[in-house]
C-alpha cells in the first residue's frame, strides 16, 4: 500500500514538473492562455442566473386563498372547507390545517377575505404519482383555480413565507409597491404593471391587493340647512355617532370583571339607507320655530339636514413612511429571481407612464438581493484591499503581494464553472463560498512566495528557486485543496430537505478547489520568473545543482 501511494505521488510530482518546465519554457503562451480562460469563464459568469438565496425546502407548503374583500367569516367558511378537502385530496399531502381571518391570539390581523393553509406534505420519497414539488403545485393550482373563480392563491412555504412578510410587510414573495396620493389613480396604474408582468416567462401567483371596493355610507352634513334649525355639524355628527356606532352609556361591573354600557339605535333602524334617511335630530330655539316646528322641541329627519350615499371606498389602505402604497405580489418560479425581475422592470419602464409623485419599489426577496448585491461591492473589495496590507506586512513588498493573489481570480472561475454545470443559479451563499476561496488561495501565493523568498536567500537564482519552490510545495498545496474539497463533496451533492442553502456555497468551494491549485503551482511560478527581480550576479553552481542545506524538497 504505501509503495503504491508512493508511486502515485512520484508520478503526480513527475507530471507537474514536466508542466512546470514547459510553462517556464513558453511564458508568454501560458499567461496568455491564463487570460483567455479567464474571458472563456466571465462568458459563462454572465450566463448564470441569480438570486437572494437558494428555495429552503421544508417539505410542507404555506397556501394563501384571496377572497372577495367583503366576505364575512360566515359566507366563507363553507369556500374554506372545499378548499380544505381539495388540497387534502392530492395522495401526497400528509394532512391540512386551515385559518380563515385572524386567530385568536390576534397576532396576524387579517380580515375574513384572508384563508390560510398549512399543508405538510409525505417525505418525497412516498410519494407514487411521479410528480416533483413544482408540479404539484401546478397541478394543485389549476384545480383549486378551476373550482374556486375569482379566488387568487399563493402557494410558499411556512418559515419562507413569515421570513418575506417581516422583510417587505406584504404577504407574498415578492412585491412591486405603488407609491401615491390617490387610490383609484394608484389601483389603475398597478392594473397596467400586472399587465405587463402577465407577459414575462416564470412569474407566478400574481395579483393586486383589493383595497377598493368596500361598501362605505358617506353622510354630508349640509351647513345651511342644519343652520337653519339652529344645529351645528358637531351636534349633527354627535348623533350619528350616537345612533349607529354607539356610545358608552354606563359601566357593568361582575365581581372584578368590568363591561361598558353601549347604548345605540336597534338593527332595524339602522341597517340600510333608507332607514339611516329617517333618523331624526332634535332641534329647539327659535331657529326650529321660524323653520316651522311646533312646540319648544323640533325633530328633524338626517335626510332633510345631510345628504347620505352609498359608495364603494378603501376596506384597507397601505402605509409605508407616511406615504399610500397598493402592493402587488407575485412569485418567481423556473426561473431565477434576478433575471425575471430585471426582464419586469423593463418592460413596465417602457410601457407604464407613471404621473407626477408615484413611484414604483421593487421589495421582498428581490429587495433584499439588490441589498445584498450593494453591501457586496463595499465587502469584497474591502477583503481584497485588507489581504494586500497582511501580505505587503508580509513581504514589505507590492510586487510579492500581487503575485500572492493572483490566484484568486482563477479559484473564482472554478466556483462558477461548478454552478454552471451544476446548474445552479449565483447567490448570497454562492457569494460567501467566493470569499472562502480567497483565503485558500491567498495561503498558497504565500507557501510559494515565502519559500521562493528563502531559496534566493541561500544563493539560489530566480530561476532556479522558481522551479525548485513549485516542486517542494506541490504536495503541501494540493493536500490543502484535496482535503477541502473532499470535505465538502457531500453537502455539494446533497439533495436532502434544507440542504438548497448550503449547495452553491459547497459546490463554489469544491470547484474552486480542484481547480485553483493546478493554477497556483503553475502561474505563480512562471509570473514570479518574470516579475521578482533578476540576480545581480550569475547563477551559483550550487544553486543550479540542488537545494540548499534545510531546504530540500520533501521526499515522497
Amino acid at each position: 500500500m504505501r509503495e503504491t501511494e508512493t508511486r502515485v505521488v512520484q508520478a503526480l510530482r513527475a507530471g507537474y514538473n514536466a508542466l512546470l518546465h514547459a510553462a517556464l519554457a513558453r511564458r508568454r503562451i501560458t499567461v496568455a492562455c491564463a487570460f483567455g480562460f479567464l474571458s472563456v469563464t466571465l462568458f459563462f459568469g454572465t450566463r448564470l442566473g441569480n438570486e437572494f438565496l437558494p428555495k429552503l425546502e421544508e417539505g410542507n407548503m404555506w397556501i394563501r386563498a384571496n377572497l372577495p374583500p367583503t366576505i364575512s367569516l360566515q359566507a366563507g367558511k363553507p369556500a374554506v372547507d372545499r378548499m380544505r378537502t381539495v388540497i387534502h385530496g392530492f395522495p401526497e399531502v400528509a394532512t391540512v390545517v386551515s385559518e380563515q381571518g385572524r386567530p385568536d391570539d390576534g397576532t396576524d390581523p387579517d380580515s375574513p377575505a384572508i384563508a390560510e393553509f398549512f399543508v405538510p406534505l409525505k417525505p418525497f420519497d412516498e410519494w407514487t404519482t411521479g410528480r416533483n414539488k413544482e408540479q404539484l403545485i401546478q397541478a394543485m393550482q389549476q384545480r383549486l383555480a378551476d373550482e374556486f373563480l375569482g379566488v387568487e392563491f399563493n402557494f410558499s412555504q411556512y418559515i419562507e413565507d413569515n421570513i418575506e412578510e417581516a422583510i417587505s410587510g406584504v404577504k407574498g414573495e415578492n412585491s412591486v409597491k405603488l407609491f401615491g396620493s390617490d387610490l383609484g389613480t394608484i389601483d389603475a396604474k398597478l392594473r397596467e404593471i400586472e399587465a405587463q408582468l402577465r407577459t414575462v416567462p416564470g412569474v407566478q401567483d400574481l395579483a393586486v391587493y383589493d383595497t377598493l371596493g368596500a361598501h362605505n355610507v358617506v353622510i354630508d352634513i349640509d351647513r345651511a340647512r342644519s343652520a337653519r334649525y339652529g344645529l351645528a355639524v358637531g351636534d349633527v355628527n354627535a348623533v350619528v355617532q350616537t345612533a349607529i356606532g354607539g356610545i358608552t352609556a354606563s359601566d357593568v361591573y361582575e365581581g372584578e370583571r368590568h363591561f361598558p354600557l353601549v347604548v345605540r339605535l336597534m338593527p332595524k333602524y339602522r341597517d340600510s339607507i333608507e332607514a339611516i334617511r329617517e333618523i331624526v335630530v332634535a332641534a329647539q330655539g327659535p331657529q326650529a320655530a321660524s323653520a316651522g316646528a311646533q312646540g319648544p322641541m323640533a325633530y328633524v329627519r338626517l335626510s332633510d339636514l345631510a345628504s347620505i350615499r352609498l359608495v364603494s371606498g378603501a376596506s384597507y389602505i397601505y402605509r409605508e413612511n407616511n406615504r399610500r402604497y397598493i402592493p402587488l405580489k407575485f412569485s418567481v418560479r423556473e426561473r431565477d429571481l434576478g433575471g425575471t425581475v430585471g426582464e419586469a422592470q423593463q418592460k413596465v419602464d417602457q410601457n407604464v407612464v407613471l404621473p407626477t409623485g408615484y413611484q414604483v419599489e421593487w421589495s421582498g426577496e428581490f429587495g433584499q438581493l439588490q441589498e445584498a448585491q450593494r453591501r457586496l461591492l463595499i465587502i469584497v473589495p474591502a477583503s481584497l484591499l485588507l489581504i494586500l496590507m497582511l501580505l505587503y506586512s508580509l513581504f514589505n513588498s507590492i510586487r510579492h503581494s500581487l503575485l500572492a493573489v493572483s490566484g484568486i481570480p482563477f479559484a473564482a472561475c472554478g466556483g462558477i464553472i461548478a454552478l454552471y454545470i451544476a446548474g445552479l443559479n449565483f447567490s448570497i451563499s454562492a457569494a460567501v463560498g467566493m470569499i472562502s476561496l480567497f483565503g485558500v488561495s491567498v495561503m498558497d501565493g504565500i507557501l510559494l512566495l515565502s519559500y521562493i523568498n528563502q531559496l534566493r536567500d541561500n544563493g539560489y537564482s530566480r530561476d532556479a528557486a522558481v522551479r525548485t519552490a513549485g516542486d517542494a510545495r506541490m504536495r503541501q498545496i494540493m493536500m490543502t485543496a484535496l482535503s477541502a474539497c473532499i470535505g465538502l463533496v457531500p453537502a455539494a451533492i446533497s439533495t436532502g430537505i434544507g440542504s438548497q442553502v448550503q449547495q452553491p456555497l459547497a459546490t463554489v468551494i469544491v470547484g474552486g478547489m480542484l481547480l485553483e491549485p493546478l493554477f497556483s503551482l503553475v502561474l505563480i511560478p512562471v509570473l514570479a520568473s518574470r516579475l521578482l527581480p533578476a540576480d545581480e550576479t550569475s547563477e551559483t553552481p550550487q544553486a543550479e545543482a540542488g537545494p540548499a542545506d534545510g531546504l530540500a524538497p520533501e521526499e515522497p
